[in-house]
């Protein structure tokens, strides 16, 4: 018998890198689906979609089909072919489901805006969120965190189902050196260092340890020029910047750093810390939001940022690695608990309850 075709569409939104966490989300949850591609629409004639702008079309394959993605999008519209799925990947876009969708699903990663904004500002940006979400028959949080934060703040919006993000295992990967920190033991920090990473807080403690080296990672942008400013103005000479690495130099930095560090203040999942973790590293975390959920006994945590206590619990943790070499065992362990593979799989549960059902393996 043959089954009736399935089409199913993601919506990346407006994509201009793939070095952030929403991005890399979308990246890999779409890199799962298109590896799948040829064998679900051979065996259960299951058809992928994605919508993305053009520069990316190609990207993830012959075997998905690409739509441009564009602005007349935010308004009511149909889609070429009726979908059984429509999956928006994150909250932030304003892309309305088409009318020709008979179930959509949001991905919400966060809801950071509740404790940034307040007033006026928090009332309109709760207002336009919900009139998003409320598009949405499935609410997904990436963490139980997060789900927590929707039913609080947002106690109208759909129900929300906890679907971990997977984090990606660069152990394997091609690795590039940046030859500037070869032979250079350094602490390593990895985000796009905006106002909730708190990297000021890393900053502080460079400056009372100035024999360790600190490299902060991450996309170029105004804030990270603001703390190049930062460093310039305190005559620190054991700061480094790498901007817009490869994943190849990425691998290489996690490879290669004596510790990974994440004061942030705002997390919905937190993928660095466990990326860092594949490769036994010592994590040192902030104690806040969603990173305990995730990192769990594979990370120590600052209760607060004072440079010295900071230092201290660094160093702490350092020993503690040197000292039990079986510590990075348990690291990686933890790490293994989010694959993307696995997402993949809760996802086509979603997708299609009853067919992902007959065969768990498929992702």
């Amino acid at each position: 018998m043959t089954l009736a075709p399935r089409h199913i569409a993601l919506q990346f939104g407006h994509i201009k890198h793939f070095n952030e966490g929403l991005a890399e989300f979308s990246r890999q949850l779409a890199m799962q689906f298109a590896q799948q591609a040829g064998v679900l629409k051979a065996e259960r004639n299951w058809h992928f979609h994605f919508i993305m702008p053009s520069q990316w079309h190609g990207m993830f394959g012959p075997e998905v089909q690409y739509h441009e993605l564009n602005d007349s999008m935010r308004l009511r519209h149909r889609f070429p072919v009726d979908l059984d799925v429509w999956h928006g990947l994150h909250q932030h876009m304003r892309f309305r489901p088409p009318v020709n969708s008979r179930h959509n699903i949001i991905t919400v990663h966060d809801l950071n805006h509740v404790y940034a904004k307040k007033g006026l500002s928090l009332w309109w940006q709760n207002l336009r969120l919900t009139r998003h979400l409320r598009r949405a028959h499935q609410l997904v949080a990436i963490s139980q965190y997060a789900a927590d934060d929707l039913a609080k703040y947002l106690p109208w919006a759909p129900p929300a189902v906890v679907i971990h993000n997977g984090a990606a295992d660069l152990t394997t990967s091609r690795q590039e050196p940046v030859e500037a920190l070869i032979g250079r033991p350094f602490l390593l920090h990895i985000s796009r260092m905006s106002p909730s990473k708190n990297v000021g807080a890393l900053i502080d403690m460079a400056t009372i340890w100035p024999e360790q080296m600190l490299v902060l990672a991450g996309p170029e942008s105004p804030e990270v020029q603001a703390h190049r400013a930062r460093v310039h103005e305190l005559g620190l000479r054991n700061v480094h910047f790498c901007t817009d690495v490869s994943e190849a130099q990425k691998a290489w930095l996690y490879a290669h750093c004596r510790a990974f560090l994440f004061p942030s203040l705002q997390e919905g999942f937190g993928l660095p810390p466990i990326e860092a973790m594949f490769f036994g590293k010592p994590v040192i975390v902030a104690r806040r939001t969603s990173l305990p959920e995730v990192c769990g006994e594979g990370a120590a945590y600052w209760d607060s940022f004072d440079p010295n206590g900071m230092r201290q619990i660094t160093e702490s943790w350092l020993t503690q690695h040197q000292r039990h070499p079986d510590t990075a065992a348990l690291v990686r362990q933890q790490a293994r608990r989010y694959t993307w593979a696995r997402a993949a799989q809760q996802y086509m549960h979603l997708y299609a309850p009853d067919a992902a059902r007959k065969d768990a393996s498929t992702c």
